[in-house]
Parts: C-alpha cells; sequence; structure tokens
C-alpha cells in the first residue's frame, strides 16, 4: 500500500551478554497516528529500569494491536560471534534486516526507514525508496516502534538469563554491558566455573582490535 511506512531498528548491538534483537514494524497513517498518541517514542527515552521496561511492554501490545504488520528476530550470542570474528556485526544485521523485510512481504518500492545511515545504506540495492537515517527512531514513528519491540524482546531475553543465575550470583546487574556490574557477575561466574558463560559473547571488541588473531578472546579485565 502507498501509504505503508516499514521501521526498523535493533536492540542489544553493544552488551557483552544476551542476545540482539532485531524487528521490522509495518504502519499506515491511521495507525502512525494511534501510536503517537500513546507515546511511542525512542525506546531509549523510558530509560533502563523495572518501571522503564513496564512501559515498554505495554507499549509493545499497542504496536501488536495497532499496526498494520510486525516481526521481531533475536539473534544468538553463536551467531554474534561467528560474524563478529570475522568483523561481520554490520553485515549480520543488514542481513536479518532483509530477512524479516522479505518475510514481510515487503515490495521493490516499499516505503522503508531503517535506524543506521550508514549500517543500513547498503540495503538500497534490494530497496530503492528505502531510507538509512541516524537517530530514525526520535523523528519516524515506525521506527521507534520498532525500537520498542526490539528492546522488549532483549529485555525478555536477558531476564531469562538474569533468573537462571541470580540463584547462585545473586541478581544480574548493568543490563549485561560492559560496565562494573556486569564485570562482577562475570568474575564471581569465572572464579565458580571457570571461562565466561554461554550467553556472552567471546568476539566482545574484535571488530574493534583487528589487529588481533581471529580467534582471540579479551580477558574479563578488558570488558
Amino acid at each position: 500500500m502507498k501509504d505503508h511506512v516499514y521501521g526498523v531498528d535493533e536492540a542489544g548491538r553493544g552488551p557483552v551478554l544476551g542476545p540482539m534483537a532485531l524487528a521490522v514494524v509495518v504502519l499506515d497513517r491511521k495507525s502512525t497516528r494511534a501510536l503517537t498518541k500513546l507515546g511511542v517514542q525512542d525506546s531509549k527515552r523510558f530509560g533502563a529500569g523495572p518501571r522503564a521496561q513496564e512501559q515498554r511492554a505495554a507499549l509493545t501490545a499497542q504496536i501488536h494491536k495497532h499496526a498494520i504488520a510486525w516481526t521481531c528476530e533475536l539473534v544468538s550470542v553463536e551467531i554474534i560471534d561467528e560474524h563478529t570474528f570475522r568483523g561481520q556485526l554490520n553485515r549480520l544485521e543488514q542481513d536479518v534486516a532483509l530477512q524479516l523485510l522479505r518475510r514481510l512481504g515487503a515490495s521493490l518500492e516499499a516505503a522503508i526507514i531503517c535506524d543506521g545511515a550508514n549500517l543500513f545504506r547498503p540495503l538500497q540495492q534490494h530497496y530503492p525508496r528505502l531510507q538509512a537515517v541516524n537517530d530514525g527512531e526520535s523523528h519516524h514513528v515506525a521506527v521507534a516502534a520498532a525500537s520498542i519491540i526490539a528492546k522488549h524482546a532483549r529485555d525478555t531475553a536477558f531476564a531469562e538469563i538474569c533468573s537462571r543465575y541470580e540463584p547462585e550470583f545473586g541478581p544480574v546487574a548493568g543490563g549485561g554491558y560492559a560496565n562494573a556490574a556486569t564485570r562482577r557477575f562475570l568474575t564471581a561466574y569465572a572464579a565458580a566455573r571457570g571461562g565466561l558463560p554461554p550467553e556472552a559473547r567471546k568476539s566482545w571488541g574484535a571488530e574493534k582490535l583487528p589487529t588481533r588473531p581471529a580467534t582471540t578472546q579479551l580477558s574479563l579485565a578488558e570488558l
């Protein structure tokens, strides 16, 4: 349809723990107005605490209700590592986004807006009308809706990881990012079991350190 807009965004590219999520949401003028009134905006603006997660969960349900169509994919740590060791994390995101667009039946003339100017610009060879922009979730409701769905999926997956380890290691704080709270959990895990948990990205930092051998893993101190 002429007034349909496909919004594409991801969540969880940066963390060292857990999967990455990509989502595509299709809106028309009516659903765009409805979701704007409901407060759909960049998922990061809600923050990171329990209240923010509740808000994103509630808005995800509204997006499911009002959107013309939507889809979301969780990308496993194993697949992320496989690509990042080869310096192909961008290519992975592009391939997953392309699969999601095709899953929703996007035509060659579809109006598509992706968050990430350099990241998603190569997809224009498949979709000539595709716009790859920075900060897209702040300016396009379809992208904001995709960001909320992706972040909710990532939140849910990370909560499952936390519940898995909390009985032995206590609350896993830090959202899985390379911060002090995450390092405390990884250090405690390594001391108890050796190495890193299966949910940790062993390739973390590899794409930013091209001089390292492809099989080199970062130590806990470097995370």
